[in-house]
């Protein structure tokens, strides 16, 4: 009797304690790991991934939720805890993230949420584009190349060439272009350069196209003093435009009228029986009341293409009665 009695007692404390057990397990469900099944966050457009999501310890059965952006997207029961696998398809942007799972069970409210990711776009470089702000170089002259592909993931690394040999290190640059100074000291180095681009997809390296200097000594002399000639004859042709009607018109007038002895009160009229540029200039004294006569001379201009002179003054007396 004692024994049964003993027996019971060890039975109901057992029961009690298996209990207690399967209480704290149902309580205790961990909060769940969402990972990549792929190991890799960076993705590509079109792509296929799969994420993982599991609580290590908990009461099964367990229903997992995934979540993007807070929206519901897919859900799955696990009569155990091993993982649920959440296969997805990166259509657009929107589909990197953010994700988020959730673990629940039938006896638990509220769930438990497992940490967050998103994925890495990652897009192939396009041919990148060699240039230079000059073409033309003299030797002893500095120049600069600019390497830059404007499409691709970031960052971007950039190495130069010149012919088949590189001429720099790898530079990486998570915006804009890359850039080298180079020094033409001789003919060789008019040669042709070249620049390679590469991002995380290290077997889509591309390269640009060819490019070469050329020696711009010979238009660079040359070039200046052609302006500068250019500008006398220009300046020469207007100030012989503006010398023409204002100075070298008005002295050829001037000379050809101009009168050999000037007086007031004198006339001039054209000979008629002469040449145009023959004129005879007459002067006319006042007469005095006493005087029975007056006084006039002639002056007579001859042609001064002709004789380079003035012909002499004729003076005469005219007597003058009633």
């Amino acid at each position: 009797m004692v024994f049964l009695m003993i027996l019971l007692f060890s039975y109901l404390q057992m029961s009690q304690q298996i209990q207690k057990t399967m209480v704290n397990s149902k309580e205790m469900l961990s909060n769940p790991r969402l990972k990549p099944v792929q190991g890799t966050l960076n993705v590509v457009m079109n792509q296929n991934v799969t994420l993982s999501c599991n609580s290590d310890s908990g009461s099964p059965p367990v229903r997992y939720t995934l979540f993007k952006r807070n929206q519901k997207v897919s859900t799955l029961n696990r009569p155990d805890l091993t993982p649920s696998l959440f296969n997805l398809t990166i259509n657009s942007a929107s589909d990197l993230g953010e994700y988020k799972c959730k673990a629940e069970n039938n006896n638990t409210s509220g769930g438990k949420y497992s940490n967050s990711l998103s994925f890495t776009l990652l897009e192939p470089i396009s041919k990148p584009v060699l240039s230079s702000p000059t073409s033309q170089a003299k030797k002893g002259q500095n120049v600069t190349l600019s390497c830059l592909s404007e499409n691709g993931s970031l960052p971007i690394t950039y190495i130069f060439f010149k012919g088949t040999q590189s001429i720099s290190s790898q530079v990486m640059m998570q915006k804009g272009a890359a850039e080298i100074v180079l020094l033409i000291n001789s003919s060789s180095d008019f040669g042709t350069y070249k620049c390679r681009a590469e991002n995380v997809f290290r077997r889509n390296a591309k390269y640009s196209d060819g490019f070469n200097f050329t020696l711009a000594e010979e238009r660079r002399l040359s070039q200046p003093l052609i302006i500068s000639l250019g500008l006398i004859l220009l300046l020469f042709a207007i100030g012989l435009a503006l010398a023409i009607p204002f100075f070298l018109i008005p002295s050829y007038k001037a000379k050809k009228f101009k009168c050999t002895r000037p007086s007031t009160g004198f006339t001039s009229t054209p000979n008629v029986e002469e040449p145009e540029d023959e004129v005879i200039y007459s002067e006319i004294a006042p007469v005095k009341p006493e005087e029975e006569y007056i006084n006039f001379s002639v002056i007579r201009r001859e042609d001064e293409k002709a004789d380079k002179r003035v012909s002499a003054t004729v003076y005469s007396r005219v007597l003058s009665r009633d």
